[in-house]
């Protein structure tokens, strides 16, 4: 007698619901990780002249994972409404149904819960503060529906981690943090809009508002405008810092890069824009790597 065929194995139901959280935080595509990691490293390294203390800088760095991550979830679940009928993200799991708008809220209430409760362990004016990057995130993804400003709010957001750094380490929020911060803002929404400009058409199909569609026509002029601003910004750091040749070495390299962007992107087709996005991680590397090497030359 033969021995019966093994039937097939079906995958767990919560290994399932896992790969779909992982899904749903974009824990696969690291580059918004990344892109708010760099601003929060550029203060930390600013506010303590080097290497920050190591609690300090895993609180800072698992938090911006936290918080990106939660800042995925409550977007979807804003732009559930939305992203079924935009080609990039119509294959989302709060798009496609395969997981549901409570459970979106609740992974998000985990995230930053725990991101809170690291934030816990730092002083008082930190969790202050905690509170208003909280309200940023959260309130982020509503923008689009009222403002054609989404983009600027999102650099509020992603840079509240430069006075957070500043008020971790020194106790207090200077006037470079606030530059900084500034600075992280113009590049924010720079870097933004070339991603609003790959969704521009979908956008405007379904009453959807950026800066892409406010820009129009002029939307290299303004991307030009906005990155001259951040590069300013960076200078008026360095000047009031008292940086020295990496740091400025750093940003010159920053300023080559997005020269490229402008090379990539100037045909306004949505995989050389998706390009330039992208490339903003080597453009806070680059100005990270100024930072740091500046300190430790020292």
């Amino acid at each position: 007698m033969s021995e019966p065929s093994p039937r097939p194995s079906a995958t767990p139901a919560w290994r399932d619901r896992l790969a779909q959280y992982w899904l749903l935080v974009r824990a696969d595509r690291p580059i918004g990780w990344l892109l708010l990691l760099w601003p929060t490293w550029w203060g930390l390294w600013l506010a303590a002249e080097g290497l920050p203390p190591l609690w300090t800088l895993l609180v800072f760095s698992a938090g911006v994972w936290l918080t990106r991550s939660a800042g995925c979830v409550i977007n979807d679940y804003a732009d559930r409404w939305l992203d079924p009928h935009v080609e990039r993200t119509r294959d989302r799991p709060l798009a496609t149904g395969a997981v549901r708008g409570r459970e979106a809220l609740a992974v998000f209430a985990v995230l930053m819960l725990v991101a809170f409760a690291l934030v816990l362990t730092l002083n008082r004016l930190t969790v202050l503060l905690s509170f208003v990057g909280i309200a940023l995130a959260a309130s982020y993804p509503y923008l689009k529906r009222y403002t054609h400003l989404p983009q600027v709010y999102l650099g509020l957001a992603f840079g509240w981690g430069i006075p957070m750094a500043f008020a971790a380490i020194r106790g207090e929020v200077p006037a470079v943090a606030w530059l900084l911060y500034v600075a992280n803002i113009f590049w924010a929404t720079a870097y933004d809009t070339w991603y609003a400009m790959v969704d521009r058409e979908d956008d405007i199909r379904m009453g959807s508002k950026s800066t892409a569609i406010l820009f129009g026509e002029l939307d290299l002029v303004a991307q030009g405008v906005l990155y001259v601003l951040f590069l300013a910004a960076l200078a008026l750091v360095g000047q009031r810092a008292g940086l020295g040749h990496y740091y400025w070495t750093g940003v010159v390299v920053a300023a080559v890069l997005v020269v490229w962007e402008f090379w990539i992107a100037r045909g306004r087709e949505p995989a050389p824009l998706f390009r330039a996005f992208l490339h903003n991680h080597w453009v806070g590397a680059a100005v990270f790597a100024g930072i740091a090497l500046e300190y430790a030359a020292r």
